[in-house]
C-alpha cells in the first residue's frame, strides 16, 4: 500500500515537471512568435515602426516629467537596443536574421547605422533651418569673442585631462571637440522653460550658440581630415579650411541667389508634395556635394538648411515648422541610442564623472572670462557662463560617431558621450537655479 502511494506521488512530480516543461516551451515559443524580428516583413520596416511607436511614448512620458525629449529618445534606444543586457533572457540570439548583430528589440545594426546617418543629415538641415544668414550675420563680436574664446579653451583643456586619464590622441581630441560644444536644444528649452527666452542675456547666450554650431561643423570636417591621416596635420587642417571656406562663401554669394528663389517658384505651384521633395532634394544634393569635395555630408547639409531658410514662401515655413522636423531628430536619437553599447557602463563611470567636472568647470570660466574680457556687465557675463557650462546633446553625439564610424576612436567613446549628454541634461535646470540665487549675491559686492 505505501509503495502504491508512494509510486502515485512521484508520478504525480513527474506529471508537474512535464507540464511546467511544456509550459516553458510553449512560452518560449510565444516569444518566438510575437519578436519583432520574426515579424514576416523586413526589419528595416520593423525597426522603423518601433522607433517612430517608441518616440511617441518617450514624448508623452519626457513631457510629463518636464525633461528635455533628447535625453528621452537616447534613454530609450539605449534601452532597447542590441547591445541592452535587458533582453538576453527573453529573445533568441540573433532572432533568426543573418543581418542581426545582437539580441534586443532592435537588432539589425546595419538598419540602425542607416537611420543614424540619414539622421545625421537631416539633423544638420534641421538645425541649419534656424540660422538663415541674416541671422547669421546679426551675431555681434561679443558672441564670436566669447563664444569662440570659450569653446576652444574648453577643447584645449579638456584634451589635456582626457590624455592624463590615460585616453589615446584620438580618443583625447575627439571626446574634447564633442565636449567643448553646449546643447542648442536643450538650453533653448531651459531658458523657454523658465520664462528668460527674451531677456538680455538670453539674447547673447543664442548669440554664442549660432557661434558654437557653425564652428563645430568646421570641426567635424577638419576631425575627418585628422583621422584620415592619423594625426594633426597642419597642411590637411589647412587644406580642410580652404575647402570648407569656399563651399561657404559659394553658398553665400552663389548658392543665395540661386537656390531660394528656385524653392519659392516650386512652391508657387501651390503643391506641398512636390515643395518637401524639392526642399529633402537639396539638402541631400547639398549634403552629396559636401562628400564630393571632400567635406563631411553634415557641413553640407547644415548649409542646405541655411538657404531653404532664406526662401520667402510661406509655404516653405509651415512644412519646415511642422512635425516632420521632430520626426527627423527621434529617428536620429533613438537609433544612436541603440547602437550605444551599455553593458560596460561600470567601466567608465568614473570617467565620464570626471569629464563632467572638468567640461563644466571650464565651460563656465572661459565663458565668464570671455564675456567680462568684452567689458560685459558682470550679472550677465555669470548668467551666460551657468547657461552653458553643463548640457551637452546633438553636435557632441555627432562628433563622436563620426569617429566611431571611421574606426579612428575607441567604440567606448560612443556610449560614453550618451551618459555624459544625459547627466549634463539632468543637471543643467539645477544649475541654472543656482545661477539665479548666487548671482544677486555676488553682484551686490
Amino acid at each position: 500500500m505505501f509503495n502504491e502511494k508512494m509510486k502515485d506521488f512521484f508520478l504525480q512530480i513527474q506529471s508537474q515537471d512535464n507540464v511546467q516543461s511544456s509550459l516553458s516551451e510553449n512560452i518560449s515559443t510565444f516569444i518566438e512568435k510575437v519578436n519583432p524580428l520574426q515579424l514576416p516583413h523586413e526589419t528595416f520596416v520593423t525597426d522603423l515602426a518601433i522607433i517612430m511607436i517608441l518616440a511617441a511614448i518617450v514624448t508623452l512620458a519626457f513631457f510629463k516629467i518636464r525633461q528635455p525629449l533628447i535625453i528621452g529618445y537616447l534613454f530609450a534606444g539605449m534601452l532597447i537596443g542590441p547591445l541592452s543586457p535587458l533582453w538576453t533572457s527573453f529573445l533568441p540570439a540573433n532572432g533568426g536574421s543573418a543581418s542581426v548583430g545582437g539580441i534586443g528589440i532592435l537588432s539589425d545594426i546595419s538598419a540602425l547605422n542607416l537611420f543614424a546617418d540619414i539622421g545625421v543629415i537631416l539633423l544638420l538641415f534641421v538645425i541649419g533651418i534656424e540660422f538663415p544668414f541674416a541671422k547669421i550675420r546679426s551675431i555681434g563680436k561679443v558672441a564670436v569673442g566669447a563664444g569662440t574664446l570659450g569653446l576652444f579653451a574648453t577643447l584645449g583643456v579638456v584634451f589635456l585631462a582626457a590624455g592624463a586619464m590615460g585616453l589615446n590622441f584620438m580618443d583625447s581630441l575627439f571626446i574634447a571637440a564633442a565636449l567643448s560644444i553646449s546643447s542648442t536644444a536643450i538650453i533653448i528649452k531651459i531658458l523657454e522653460e523658465t520664462g528668460k527666452i527674451k531677456k538680455e542675456s538670453s539674447i547673447l547666450i543664442l548669440g554664442v550658440l549660432i557661434v558654437e554650431d557653425v564652428i563645430a561643423v568646421i570641426l567635424i570636417a577638419s576631425l575627418e581630415s585628422i583621422g584620415l591621416v592619423g594625426t594633426v596635420s597642419i597642411e590637411n587642417v589647412v587644406l580642410v579650411a580652404v575647402v570648407a571656406a569656399g563651399l561657404i562663401v559659394g553658398t553665400f554669394t552663389i548658392g543665395r541667389r540661386v537656390i531660394p528663389p528656385l524653392i519659392d517658384k516650386v512652391a508657387s505651384a501651390e503643391n506641398r508634395e512636390i515643395l518637401l521633395l524639392s526642399v529633402l532634394g537639396v539638402c541631400f544634393g547639398y549634403a552629396l556635394l559636401a562628400n564630393i569635395v571632400g567635406l563631411s555630408v553634415a557641413i553640407g547639409a547644415f548649409l542646405a538648411g541655411v538657404l531653404v531658410a532664406e526662401s520667402k514662401s510661406a509655404e516653405v515655413s509651415k512644412i519646415l515648422s511642422s512635425p516632420i522636423k521632430d520626426m527627423f531628430v527621434a529617428i536620429f536619437f533613438v537609433s544612436v541610442g541603440a547602437l550605444m553599447d551599455i553593458t560596460q557602463l561600470d567601466s567608465y563611470i568614473f570617467l565620464a564623472i570626471a569629464l563632467i567636472a572638468v567640461t563644466v568647470a571650464m565651460k563656465f570660466g572661459s565663458n565668464l572670462l570671455g564675456n567680462m574680457a568684452f567689458r560685459q556687465p558682470k550679472g550677465k557675463s555669470l548668467r551666460v557662463a551657468f547657461a552653458l557650462s553643463a548640457p551637452r546633446g546633438e553636435f557632441s553625439i555627432i562628433i563622436i560617431k563620426v569617429g566611431v564610424d571611421m574606426g579612428v576612436v575607441s567604440a567606448f567613446l560612443f556610449p560614453l558621450i550618451g551618459l555624459i549628454t544625459i547627466v549634463t541634461a539632468f543637471i543643467s535646470p539645477f544649475l541654472t537655479k543656482l545661477g539665479d540665487k548666487i548671482i544677486p549675491k555676488l553682484t551686490k559686492s
